[in-house]
């Protein structure tokens, strides 16, 4: 039958070595850092990444304007499989009119599939060039949200990484330790004595 004494590395006793101790302050400090600094590191990565989502999504709005356009030929047809349900985009000309400058043409990205005459939504820059849409705050919340997930998991990682290192030496330190007091008291234990 096994028993088990809890908090030995913490209580003064003779079996206990320096690598027990140091065994037990990397234990509690890998547990603070799992429970508390994990989901800190995690939560301030995915703040700043959500920040400057944010910041590139408003400086993208302020430069880009939406129009409606109309097709001035076919865009190709959708594939059969699209991947998320999303309707791929493929790049069309298209024509619209401003007032003071008159129509104007660009190619911009269109749904698959439009006819020649179809009227379609264009994201523009300021030289009226055909660009992506700004980000939406789905994509900013979902960047933000990755970036603190591997945050915290790679803080993880690194820390359970550094215990197994930890307790490798510990073990090593502890078998010397052990070794040079057998080394010590072996020939004691096989001298005869009547």
């Amino acid at each position: 039958m096994r028993t088990r004494v809890r908090g030995w590395r913490w209580k003064r006793n003779p079996l206990r070595r320096r690598c027990d101790v140091v065994e037990a302050w990397t234990a509690l400090i890998v547990a603070v850092l799992l429970c508390v600094g994990a989901p800190l590191v995690g939560t301030a990565v995915g703040w700043r990444a959500y920040q400057q989502g944010h910041a590139t999504q408003v400086a993208q709005r302020a430069e880009r304007h939406q129009v409606t356009a109309v097709l001035a030929e076919d865009a190709p047809a959708a594939a059969p499989a699209t991947q998320g349900g999303k309707q791929p985009l493929f790049p069309a000309k298209v024509r619209w009119s401003e007032p003071g400058k008159g129509t104007l043409a660009t190619i911009a990205e269109v749904p698959a599939g439009s006819r020649s005459g179809d009227r379609v939504p264009v994201w523009l820059d300021s030289q009226d060039r055909g660009v992506a849409p700004p980000p939406s705050d789905g994509a900013v919340w979902q960047h933000a949200l990755t970036a603190g997930v591997w945050a915290a998991g790679g803080m993880a990682g690194t820390v359970l990484l550094a215990r197994a290192v930890t307790r490798r030496v510990a073990e090593r330190h502890r078998m010397a330790e052990w070794e040079a007091e057998w080394a010590r008291t072996g020939p004691e234990w096989g001298r005869r004595t009547a």
